[in-house]
């Protein structure tokens, strides 16, 4: 099924049972039996997507492979990347795939789980069944099974803001 305001460039192909929701952009990408994408989903060169992937709402693929089941369900970049099976790629999950001169390559293994907001700087791969935590800027490879927290603490400063926000209004010409 293809809903309405799909944009399709060269190189697509499509398994039946695939839905494409409306507002997508798909080129160079293939999409798998049963597989969901979209709305408003972008599917560039190299995308391809096994049996019953869902990639869903504002999420942009480039260069990387989904195996069956695997989700990014919405606000996501996923690029020159391997994905397993059945894993979960959190909302916010960016893969920063690019150094300003080379690209490099993010593995995620099958039923991982990726907590929103994770940056993962490849190169650099997520083992089966681990877990990163939500905010995470992970930097180093994790092990299957484990757990990856890479976030400063949170330090509060009480009336920080109502101070500086008196000190900015004083030094604003009139």
């Amino acid at each position: 099924m293809i809903e309405p305001n799909v944009v399709f460039g060269k190189g697509v192909k499509i398994a039946k049972g695939a839905r494409i929701k409306a507002f997508c952009h798909i080129e160079g990408a293939e999409i798998g039996q049963g597989a969901s994408v979209g709305p408003h989903a972008r599917l560039r060169p190299g995308t391809r997507l096994a049996a019953g992937v869902k990639i869903g709402n504002f999420v942009e693929v480039k260069n990387a492979k989904f195996a069956e089941q695997a989700q990014a369900s919405h606000l996501t970049y996923v690029g020159d990347a391997d994905i397993g099976a059945r894993a979960n790629l959190g909302a916010g999950t960016i893969t920063c795939n690019y150094d300003g001169f080379s690209k490099f390559r993010t593995s995620i293994g099958e039923d991982a789980f990726i907590g929103s907001d994770t940056a993962l700087v490849a190169p650099v791969s997520v083992g089966a069944r681990a877990y990163t935590g939500t905010g995470s800027v992970i930097t180093k490879n994790v092990p299957e099974g484990a757990l990856a927290v890479a976030r400063a603490r949170q330090h509060t400063y009480e009336g920080w803001a109502d101070a500086n926000r008196q000190a900015k209004r004083k030094d604003k010409p009139k």
